[in-house]
């Protein structure tokens, strides 16, 4: 665990953006883990490849981020979180 990695109450916000229902059991990755890779990476300033071995690939994290920021996602995520701050 991580100080950057989300709180409980803070995934119970952000966690209904993912519609966790549609395909979960194609899922290899469990999105709270891939939510907190990005917010390690955007609080420590590493590098994508240097995120720790216990997160996903670089790829797969860098990946994740880059079609939540496409679709939206990663703006409504970022909104959620800040309005309980």
């Amino acid at each position: 665990m991580y100080p950057s990695d989300l709180t409980d109450s803070q995934w119970a916000m952000i966690e209904p953006f993912f519609d966790v229902k549609k395909g979960k059991h194609l899922q290899k990755h469990n999105k709270r883990v891939l939510v907190n890779a990005v917010l390690y990476r955007v609080k420590t300033g590493c590098q994508w490849s240097m995120l720790p071995k216990d997160f996903p690939s670089h790829d797969t994290v860098w990946s994740f981020y880059r079609r939540a920021c496409a679709n939206g996602l990663w703006d409504k995520i970022m909104q959620a979180i800040e309005s309980q701050v």
